[in-house]
């Protein structure tokens, strides 16, 4: 308390660092002592005390970036409205005036800040600590510039669909709201995942009573200590930005620096509300909702201008360069300045496997997936006798590297990251933004079309699998030959961890076909919650999902919550006893599962509510049986088609990846 009095009598401000990152472990946390708590009748009805004092702890402004020189008509707006993120047909219009004291509440005000961003749907687990705030954002309803509550099974469901949720629209958010702890620890493991994929992940915690903080109170939902920060410890390692809200005076700025942080560093943040505040009017809620604003992020003008003639020269003296799109072109929204970029140099256009759907698949110079030993035919050859390549936006991890086996040379590269260039072994260009420095580069690149020539020359079209006879157990090649037939502009494809990542890489996308699946952190039963997600953002999309069977057992009963909303999704359970992509890796006993009666599980889910259509074949007959099923007559049915294959039936890709990973993770101990 003294060194807070000091501080505020002196306005002293913590000194500003070059980092435009808001991290701040412990800027919302309050610490109450209440004398008058033991009075209080239940934990979640019980006021605020306003004559307790509080120690705050105050956060430095967001910093804005100065150019070196004089702005340029190139130059970005200096402001960005949040509120024009989402598409124009999902804007929600202003209310015409100032909000009524019953509208004027905290819970409210969120659920107006998460319309205004793009999160039009929260997905939600109800418990005692955040009852009255699911009251307050279904109050707000999506007609007058609010949220609709998705009821999920569970927390981690919740969380892995505001992920789904997230990946569906171009910069857009995903928001859960869960319960304290019990909920929140639950949750973490998709948060986790969120962070690794740089997706805006808003994770909100129903928190405990603000006169419980400082009582020495052991709560429930607790790990039976009186420290409430534990789920707040948690998270400060896969969120970027967390606040702990017991206190309305500074709960507005708070909701909005969390919000706006999310959205500037593309990761998930926190936010604790306590449960006695979300119904409670307060007068920073009752003014006309002026939209935040986000201050850009401007490139370094000298350095931008420095980066882009070396990297052109670099590129220029190159006989046969090639351009590899990485998965982080996403976060920079740079994606349409490679395809410019690739249409002006006439370099082949390859992918990282995470960056597939990133860069659109019809392009003329288009060759695949590069992925080391078990990259597209042909595409590695290019990619690794080129004698020079750009990466935009890699993440070069184990799996990505094929266990580190990448032929690949550095003096050979210019990697672009986000906001950061490094060309060869040196020199490296901070504070210059991907999508200025791709857009640049552009206008100064001759054009060689040397690499793609000899792609050209070298190129044998795939062959068709075999066909199969009659009553023949079906393959897995000969499934996805048939679901490329499926695929359109109007479809997009969510692949689980597992075989179908191999799988569904080969696949040819349409102009339009949205693609998905988590590569950098790989957590099985992922796709189920993201394919309830993200059919929830993209209506205009007809979501095809494969599972494997064991990753399936994981998150199964979201299927349940897909039905409750009507959602037509096709999902493909790929059933072949086991965890396959581990026995790649590393067999053993462990790696087989209880089979189930998956087609049995999923119309006990449905019980006679909704439209659903199931099918469990065995043949290519039965395969041609379900998908025209699920096309013509059942294509507003979620359809669940569960595809009995030999549990040895793997791609080739899975069997080389796995061994050089296997090979990768079993390395011996550095001699010391």
């Amino acid at each position: 308390p003294l060194a807070f009095s000091r501080m505020k009598r002196n306005k002293m401000e913590p000194r500003a660092t070059c980092s435009l990152r808001l991290e701040a472990p412990c800027v919302a946390r309050r610490c109450v002592a209440s004398p008058l708590a033991s009075n209080c009748p239940t934990p979640t009805s019980r006021a605020p005390s306003s004559q307790l004092f509080q120690a705050r702890t105050f956060s430095p402004p967001p910093l804005r970036p100065r150019t070196t020189s004089a702005p340029t008509a190139t130059l970005p707006t200096l402001a960005m409205d949040i509120g024009s993120i989402p598409s124009p047909a999902d804007a929600a219009a202003p209310p015409s005036a100032a909000a009524t004291p019953r509208e004027a509440t905290l819970g409210r005000h969120l659920a107006r800040r998460l319309a205004e961003v793009g999160a039009r749907e929260v997905f939600t687990v109800p418990g005692d600590f955040n009852l009255t705030l699911l009251d307050e954002l279904e109050a707000e309803q999506p007609s007058g510039g609010g949220v609709r509550l998705v009821g999920c099974c569970n927390e981690l469901n919740a969380a892995y669909a505001a992920d789904g949720y997230a990946r569906a629209r171009d910069g857009g958010v995903g928001a859960c709201a869960v319960t304290f702890t019990v909920g929140g620890l639950s949750a973490i493991n998709a948060v986790a995942g969120a962070f690794s994929e740089n997706l805006p992940v808003i994770c909100i915690v129903g928190g405990p009573n603000s006169n419980d903080y400082g009582s020495n109170r052991i709560l429930h939902h607790t790990i039976g200590i009186p420290d409430f920060t534990q789920e707040l410890r948690c998270f400060q390692n896969v969120t970027c930005y967390q606040a702990v809200v017991n206190n309305l005076e500074d709960a507005h700025e708070q909701i909005d620096t969390a919000i706006s942080t999310a959205l500037k560093e593309s990761k998930p943040v926190y936010i604790s509300i306590s449960c006695n505040l979300p119904s409670i009017p307060h007068p920073t809620f009752s003014r006309h909702p002026v939209p935040f604003f986000l201050s850009p992020r401007l490139s370094n003008q000298m350095n931008l201008e420095a980066a882009v003639e070396t990297a052109a020269a670099f590129l220029n003296k190159s006989v046969k360069p090639v351009l590899v799109g990485g998965p982080k072109m996403r976060v920079a929204k740079a994606c349409e300045a490679f395809v410019e970029l690739a249409d002006a140099c006439g370099y082949p256009v390859a992918v990282m496997p995470s960056a597939k759907g990133l860069v659109p698949e019809h392009h003329s110079r288009f060759i695949g997936t590069y992925w080391g030993a078990v990259s597209t035919p042909f595409c590695a050859e290019i990619v690794e006798s080129a004698d020079a390549y750009l990466f935009a936006g890699p993440i070069f991890n184990d799996y990505s590297s094929v266990g580190y086996s990448l032929l690949l040379k550095k003096e050979k590269a210019i990697i672009v990251q986000p906001d950061r260039v490094v060309i060869g072994n040196g020199p490296a260009f901070g504070c210059v933004l991907m999508k200025d420095f791709l857009h640049a580069l552009a206008t100064r690149l001759k054009k060689n079309t040397a690499a793609y020539d000899n792609y050209s020359r070298i190129f044998v079209p795939q062959g068709e699998p075999l066909s199969s006879e009659p009553g023949e157990p079906l393959r897995v090649n000969i499934l996805f030959k048939h679901i490329q037939k499926m695929l359109s502009g109007s479809s997009a494809v969510i692949a689980e961890t597992g075989d179908s990542w191999f799988n569904c890489q080969k696949l040819k996308l349409p102009e339009g076909c949205g693609y998905e699946f988590q590569m950098q952190y790989g957590s099985i039963g992922w796709s189920v919650g993201a394919t309830l997600g993200y059919a929830q953002a993209a209506k205009d999309k007809r979501v095809i999902s494969f599972i494997g069977d064991g990753s399936f057992q994981v998150t199964a009963q979201e299927v349940s919550t897909m039905l409750r909303w009507e959602q037509n999704n096709i999902i493909f359970l790929i059933n072949n006893g086991g965890y396959t992509i581990e026995v790649e890796i590393h067999d053993g006993p462990y790696n087989i599962i209880k089979n189930w009666n998956y087609t049995g599980v999923v119309e006990a889910f449905h019980n006679g509510e909704g439209k659903c259509y199931t099918a469990k074949v065995r043949t290519e007959e039965e395969l041609k049986k379900a998908i025209e099923a699920s096309l013509g007559p059942n294509k507003d049915s979620l359809c669940f088609i569960e595809v009995i294959v030999h549990k040895d039936d793997t791609s080739k890709e899975l069997l080389e990846w796995g061994s050089r990973v296997s090979a990768a993770n079993s390395r011996p101990p550095n001699p010391q």
